[in-house]
């Protein structure tokens, strides 16, 4: 019984195609090599073939123009450019593509993926925001960036 493992042409994600490296055969790693490089794989080692196919299918995925990327960018030079200073925090930062995010919450893990083109993979289903899925997930209104931790919340205000 031979099975012959193809990664799909439109997978759901790039977590997706890795996941299913280990079960190719090394005739379908070489070719994912030729797909990916254009040359010849440069040995038969299977873990070497493995982690260099998961990082060049990272790379051809996350290297895509991102509108909002380059807009976010632009803000902050400008900003540099006008006061000299470099913002510690800048509220509108992103994770990089590829990040999962990982929330515990009344003792179950949830994760949340990344994508290149500025969305958030969650349980199979893509999100424009953090926002969305914490509410999905909570049941009530939260700061995405609040709820996974990636923006730390504001100190209590001292009253006069």
């Amino acid at each position: 019984m031979n099975h012959q493992h193809r990664i799909p042409d439109t997978p759901p994600s790039v977590l997706a195609q890795i996941a299913q490296l280990p079960d190719c055969s090394i005739d379908d790693l070489k070719a994912l090599w030729v797909e990916l490089h254009g040359c010849p794989t440069p040995n038969s080692n299977r873990a070497f073939l493995e982690r260099r196919i998961a990082y060049g299918l990272q790379e051809r995925a996350f290297r895509k123009v991102n509108p909002a990327l380059l807009d976010r960018n632009a803000h902050r030079i400008e900003k540099l450019l006008a006061t000299g200073k470099v913002s510690k925090f800048d509220r509108d930062i992103r994770p990089v593509p590829g990040t999962v995010i990982t929330r515990e919450y009344r003792g179950q893990m949830h994760r949340v993926v990344v994508g290149a083109d500025g969305h958030y993979e969650f349980e199979g289903r893509r999100y424009a925001t953090l926002s969305v899925i914490a509410r999905e997930i909570t049941g009530t209104r939260w700061s995405g960036p609040l709820f996974f931790g990636l923006k730390a919340p504001h100190p209590a205000r001292k009253s006069k």
